[in-house]
């Protein structure tokens, strides 16, 4: 019969059973494993197995159990084009919502036509008492003079360099109301409350910087409308296409193939033709969603339908067929799970695409009319190569489709990667 102990292992102190007996405080006491085994002091146990070969380094891999939600952003975070998209696009949200707020200026008053944007500097020129450089920014407002362009025959106008208005946060404004409150405070402006054009003004003097913060709220709600019910019409047929199989689902694919063979610019510009000028604007948003609806959902049912095949034939749902799973089971359970990463990763790419479908019907004439603003609305006004040449600020509006675009597009390329890692 062996001792429990080891006998390789050094001899225990005396007092080693007495708690207030003096220990080395860089030692650690590791506890018995069994009744008949001893408690042993870490450097002792790890020189005992160093003499034997063994590894004695410490595990770094964390013992504790993560969620798949917890390991996506994990790579997420990883991903610096996927960060930076995530935070553009919770800055287009936030801008969308609080759109009133960010506006300096009021989207629908009017001031000088075709004015370039106010100048900001930290200087001011000249000998008065306000000349010399500032702490914080000041605007120059534009004004018109007393000359006019000999091309476009408008006034020349310029900045007034005599009146120096500063840049405060939190500064007074024109009145709105958000959640049924009264305010006149904005992110930022002037520190009298006079308009501050940081992009300028469009042909009937409305501040383009404003008009395009509110026509946020329209392009992107018509984004995410159409977005919403192409996932959903398109992920039910896909699911319901690769599950049933057979019969159905080689005929239902020829119909999808009808709706992707379908081209789809001749229909927009025809069906433009078809809504009179005087309907209103909710009539033409819900065309249009309905529209992009028709001829979007067809592509992720085929993306969906293929995913659900292959994972139609994995042991997992296999062994639930054979226990007498039912098909609802199954497809909520097993096979939707599997397949909402390629979901949420098309929802990201898909909205790129419907904003600059907008802007670009927008820009052909087939857009909201006034007094709702909206990113394709504001594109009309640069339909002519004067305009552009002339007053090239009207083009505007194109950095807030390209920052959309951008922040969409880096955030589906982040989460397709995060994940799908492989």
């Amino acid at each position: 019969m062996t001792d429990a102990t080891d006998s390789r292992l050094p001899p225990r102190r005396a007092g080693g059973d007495d708690p207030a007996a003096p220990r080395d405080p860089r030692t650690t006491l590791l506890p018995a494993t069994g009744p008949g085994t001893a408690a042993v002091e870490a450097p002792a146990l790890s020189g005992a197995l160093a003499e034997e070969g063994l590894d004695t380094r410490t595990s770094t891999v964390s013992t504790r159990s993560q969620s798949y939600g917890s390991l996506v952003w994990r790579r997420l975070r990883r991903s610096i084009p996927g960060m930076l998209g995530l935070v553009l696009v919770a800055l287009l949200i936030l801008m969308a919502i609080f759109a009133d707020f960010v506006s300096p200026v009021d989207p629908k008053a009017r001031n000088v036509s075709f004015a370039p944007p106010d100048k900001i500097s930290w200087h001011v020129p000249g000998d008065g008492p306000e000349a010399g450089w500032r702490l914080l920014p000041v605007v120059f407002p534009i004004v018109e003079g007393e000359e006019f362009d000999p091309v476009t025959f408008q006034p020349i106008t310029g900045p007034d360099y005599d009146n120096p208005r500063p840049i405060v946060l939190f500064a007074p404004g024109w009145e709105y109301s958000f959640l049924g409150i009264r305010m006149n405070r904005h992110l930022f402006g002037t520190a009298d409350g006079s308009p501050f054009h940081l992009l300028g003004t469009d042909t009937l003097g409305r501040d383009i910087f404003s008009r395009g913060v509110v026509g946020s709220r329209i392009s992107l709600a018509l984004a995410l409308s159409s977005i919403a019910l192409i996932t959903v019409i398109g992920t039910l047929a896909g699911i319901t296409s690769g599950y049933i199989g057979g019969r159905f689902d080689a005929w239902f694919q020829r119909f999808v193939e009808i709706i992707l063979a379908f081209p789809q610019l001749p229909l927009y510009l025809t069906l433009a033709t078809l809504i009179p000028v005087t309907a209103p604007s909710g009539l033409f948003l819900t065309f249009v969603v309905v529209v992009i609806v028709a001829l979007g959902w067809a592509q992720l049912s085929r993306e969906v339908r293929s995913k659900t095949m292959a994972l139609r034939q994995v042991d997992y749902v296999r062994a639930a067929l054979a226990v007498g799973a039912s098909d609802g089971r199954i497809i909520t359970r097993h096979i939707l799970p599997n397949v909402m990463s390629h979901i949420i990763v098309s929802i990201t790419l898909g909205i790129p695409s419907i904003v600059l479908l907008e802007s670009f019907l927008g820009f052909l004439g087939f857009a909201v009319k006034p007094p709702l603003i909206s990113w394709g609305l504001m594109l009309q006004d640069a339909g002519t190569f004067s305009v552009i040449g002339s007053y090239p600020w009207i083009l505007s509006p194109v950095g807030f489709v390209l920052i959309t675009v951008f922040a969409f597009n880096a955030l589906g390329d982040g989460l397709r990667d995060a994940i799908d890692p492989y």
